[in-house]
């Protein structure tokens, strides 16, 4: 029997990575039953949506973030009846026809309930987008990672993540309120508290763009923070951190994240970026300036 799979997609003004990314996942081994995408962007992708038949195309006129897009088009996904839902951003990319396939085959054959693929970076198949954490040690390194093989409870949602729909209903929907930046973290340390079986299989992979250049180190190749390029992103990672320490009670994160920026704003002697860094994290922390993108400030 053919297993119903829906993805959830979002899209933001970026018309020809979101016809590359259609063209893909509707070139998979595995079928598609129905994409679910939702575009917040100020030039609608109508017409790039129409080229394909099974494209459930949601309009928004509110900038709902990537959080907000993604929750949307996830229960957008559920609601087709799909088993699974497979989320993806619009500048990612299946690497090959079979990503699907081997991604529900990994998830049968280890009985997950999430299973997500390496995320590598586009012109740059060795390595990593996003990095993980071996033996204490941030790495970028894809050839790292195929040596473990299957990386339990570990992976970066939501880029070509495939989750079960009952899931959604154990743990919720991605938190609007957090817009960009944490939303992901949020639903990843959701499922560890419901006991989602999930992790992140070596054997396949999409491409997303990188994130080299956030990764700062502070002490070390042991202790980084994460500095992101434009004001907006910093905004929003400063603030969510500072939320999601609130929210789950994280102590060892509020150690890392005060002894690690405030040694590399001291380090540059940038005390307007600790400043800015301290405005926004203290927000975050007291619960404060959730609203929707044209009433919050920063």
């Amino acid at each position: 029997m053919t297993v119903r799979v829906a993805v959830a997609a979002v899209t933001f003004n970026r018309h020809k990575e979101l016809s590359v990314l259609l063209d893909a996942i509707n070139a998979q081994s595995a079928a598609v039953d129905t994409i679910c995408l939702v575009d917040s962007g100020t030039d609608p992708a109508r017409e790039v949506a129409a080229r394909h038949t099974n494209v459930d195309y949601v309009r928004s006129e509110a900038n709902l973030g990537g959080a907000g897009g993604f929750a949307l088009a996830a229960l957008k996904a559920v609601a087709s009846g799909a088993k699974w839902v497979w989320m993806m951003d619009d500048d990612a990319e299946p690497a090959d026809p079979e990503c699907l396939a081997t991604l529900l085959r990994e998830a049968e054959a280890r009985d997950l309930e999430a299973v997500v693929p390496l995320v590598v970076a586009p012109g740059h198949p060795d390595r990593l987008s996003f990095f993980f954490r071996l033996d204490g040690k941030v790495t970028h390194d894809r050839a790292e990672l195929e040596k473990v093989g299957f990386l339990p409870n570990d992976g970066h949602f939501f880029n070509g993540a495939l989750i079960r729909s009952d899931v959604f209903f154990k743990v919720g929907l991605p938190d609007m309120r957090l817009f960009i930046r944490g939303d992901e973290v949020d639903f990843t340390i959701r499922l560890r508290k419901a006991g989602i079986r999930f992790g992140t299989v070596t054997t396949t992979a999409i491409t997303h763009p990188h994130a080299f250049s956030e990764t700062k180190h502070v002490f070390g190749a042991r202790w980084h923070v994460i500095v992101p390029d434009s004001a907006f992103k910093r905004y929003y990672y400063y603030r969510n951190r500072g939320y999601l320490i609130r929210r789950y009670f994280r102590v060892k994160s509020l150690v890392a994240d005060v002894g690690g920026y405030l040694g590399y704003f001291a380090q540059r002697r940038d005390l307007k970026g600790l400043l800015a860094w301290a405005s926004s994290f203290s927000k975050g922390l007291r619960a404060k300036g959730f609203a929707r993108l044209e009433d919050q400030k920063f």
